[in-house]
């Protein structure tokens, strides 16, 4: 069951006990699949763990932590037409990459596939493994409001969720990937956008299975704020104005009042030279599909800026 046609990418940093675990899962796929690991300057010792543990991979060492871009110089190296999107702490289903590439194969105007995600709790006290869960996001995907042609084997989605999700590498480096500036944490939408805009389709196939052991190494306020600042700089780089001041009100009134979420506003503002620069609003029918979304958004169980 040989699988040719997915490249799996990996970031990583300072997460070395989760990524082996990862890649140990990865091995084991029957799909066996080429896996190459990105290492976004670990000082933990995860390159050199990598290399001895698993020697067959493609290990990249850029030597500083590129966050989400990682996954743009996989793609420079990867030589099959798909590419499936791992974290450190997510691994796929058996099977899950060979029906992710025959989806993508029989309709050529879908840029990419999302899965459903399994969330592994740590294992209970009395030591037997606790069940994992569907993650909340999941239910979100399910229903998608985003209109999309009856052929679409899945609802349409707005945006995809990167480590759940296999894309069309012709497509990913055409519209150029992660953006650098946003780094991680909420990078996906930017691109999504700029698919969609390209005429790509973004879907959900409930077929698919991510499985997610979330890490304890995790700074929750860089996320949040990495996350504020990114939706931010998102709204105004592709929404419209009214758009974007509606969205930029809303976060103001729901974020933390905090030094976290102070920060976040400010690495914003501070970009809002580079945002006039780069601002590209979408078309109006993709604009009517983030539109459509932001009313699941308001009520998400998945979408809360704490930590």
């Amino acid at each position: 069951m040989a699988e040719d046609r997915t490249t799996v990418a990996v970031i990583t940093h300072n997460r070395r006990a989760e990524l082996l675990h990862t890649l140990d899962r990865l091995a084991a796929l029957p799909e066996r699949p080429p896996v190459i690991v990105c290492d976004n300057a670990s000082t933990d010792g995860t390159a050199e763990a990598v290399a001895e543990r698993h020697s067959d991979m493609t290990l990249l060492r850029p030597g500083r932590n590129l966050g989400a871009c990682g996954r743009n110089l996989i793609a420079r190296r990867a030589e099959t037409p798909y590419l499936a999107f791992c974290d450190d702490d997510t691994w796929w289903e058996p099977g899950s990459l060979a029906a992710a590439a025959d989806l993508l194969e029989t309709h050529p105007r879908v840029a990419a596939v999302t899965g459903r995600i399994l969330v592994h709790p740590p294992d209970r006290e009395d030591g037997g493994p606790a069940q994992p869960f569907e993650d909340p996001i999941v239910a979100e995907l399910r229903h998608s409001p985003v209109p999309g042609p009856a052929h679409l084997p899945g609802r349409a989605l707005g945006s995809i969720l990167a480590a759940a999700s296999v894309v069309r590498l012709d497509a990913f480096r055409t519209v150029g990937g992660f953006s650098p500036r946003l780094w991680l944490g909420g990078e996906e939408e930017l691109l999504s956008a700029d698919l969609c805009t390209a005429g790509w389709w973004l879907v959900h196939a409930e077929d698919l299975v991510a499985h997610h052991r979330p890490s304890p190494a995790r700074d929750s306020r860089l996320r949040r704020r990495h996350g504020i600042r990114n939706t931010l700089w998102f709204t105004w780089l592709r929404r419209p104005t009214s758009s974007a001041v509606r969205r930029t009100a809303y976060l103001a009134a729901i974020v933390p009042k905090d030094t976290t979420s102070l920060l976040a506003f400010c690495e914003a503002a501070a970009g809002i030279p580079w945002v006039l620069r780069e601002r590209r609003v979408v078309p109006a029918a993709v604009e009517r599909s983030l539109r459509l979304l932001e009313a699941p958004q308001r009520s998400s169980r998945a979408r809360r800026y704490v930590g």
